[in-house]
């Protein structure tokens, strides 16, 4: 009997099978007595060369990071690597591709590397709930809420996107505008998702239809991406008074398209952006944005990665509010102004 066909039998994943097996501490009471008894039941023994070659791992710790050139993660990475640099855990950093499966890579590194834990920066819920089963390792998830979730090492620490970005749009009404795109990802980013719902729920609050055939554009999270939204929204005819873009990245390449298309901001038109980028405060104008609070970010999931690691302590799962930042790009409507042609 395999260990995947002791899974089976029990009910339990093959990940919690597994730690029972190998007398991890980071199982419940009941489950442990479970898993034993149904080995014990059917005569299993673990192959001891086997877990003896699990055994031989490294003392590095794994990040993967999703993206190779989002300027938030960097960010992060930095923050993340000054925290570590004062433990006896070298870091090994690896990047994929905004679209990537970061699980997959990260159980591929799993074989080679041999890390004691994973940092994930950025994820695809979908790509865990496929591939983490194969991952036995405590794992933190940063910028994605991993709660629901049904690993026993998997934990999270995440902004509050749909919050913030209601908040967002929330102060955009109360300047006035009713008439705002919005620059996103595709549905198939979690983040992109969870900031695009805090959209919805301020426009249905304040009672603003919304059309997103119209109203959104979705593009990838870069400059380029965001100067081409913008490019497409004027192009629909469509009148718009404010843009919220749910990246600083795109609300930067946003600005420049308005500008390049003779319009100011924020006296035509209004552009928040959101993660609090420091390149915003070097903008003209200076970059209205949401700001993720990085440092409490890192901070945060290296001590839980760490006490995973030495302790055992069960997966936390943890969500921290963004930080208002309105400044230059944004500003009251000016009831004249209105950008796009038609209504």
């Amino acid at each position: 009997m395999t260990i995947k066909e002791l899974a089976a039998q029990t009910g339990y994943s093959v990940g919690t099978v597994s730690r029972v097996l190998n007398n991890h501490p980071n199982v419940s009471e009941k489950t442990r007595r479970a898993v034993l008894a149904a080995a014990e039941a059917c005569s299993f023994q673990l192959n001891a060369n086997a877990k003896q070659l699990k055994q031989q791992r490294s003392n590095t710790i794994l990040v993967v990071v999703k993206g190779s050139s989002n300027e938030l993660f960097g960010n992060l990475l930095e923050a993340i690597q000054a925290k570590i640099s004062r433990t006896a855990y070298p870091l090994v950093v690896d990047y994929v591709d905004e679209d990537a499966n970061a699980v997959e890579r990260a159980v591929q590194l799993c074989r080679e590397k041999k890390p004691l834990g994973i940092i994930f920066l950025g994820g695809n819920r979908q790509n865990f709930l496929s591939d983490f089963v194969q991952i036995e390792l405590p794992s933190v998830l940063v910028t994605n809420s991993g709660l629901d979730l049904p690993f026993e090492n998997l934990s999270s620490v995440t902004s509050d996107d749909r919050k913030a970005c209601e908040a967002a749009i929330d102060h955009l009404v109360e300047l006035g505008h009713r008439r705002i795109a919005i620059i996103g990802g595709g549905m198939g980013s979690d983040i992109a998702r969870l900031r695009y719902e805090g959209c919805l729920l301020a426009f249905d609050r304040h009672h603003i239809p919304f059309d997103a055939q119209r109203d959104y554009v979705a593009v990838r999270f870069s400059y380029a991406d965001g100067y081409r939204a913008v490019k497409t929204l004027l192009a629909r005819g469509r009148q718009f008074t404010a843009v919220f873009a749910i990246s600083d990245v795109m609300a930067i390449g946003a600005v420049r398209a308005l500008q390049d298309s003779g319009l100011r901001v924020p006296e035509d038109v209004s552009v928040i952006g959101f993660d609090g980028l420091n390149i915003g405060e070097y903008t003209v104008p200076r970059l209205a944005t949401l700001c993720q609070r990085v440092d409490e970010l890192a901070g945060r999931c290296a001590d839980i990665l760490i006490d995973q690691i030495e302790h055992g302590v069960a997966p936390r799962h943890e969500t921290i509010p963004c930080t208002a930042a309105w400044k230059e790009s944004v500003g009251p409507l000016d009831p004249a102004k209105t950008a796009g042609g038609q209504d």
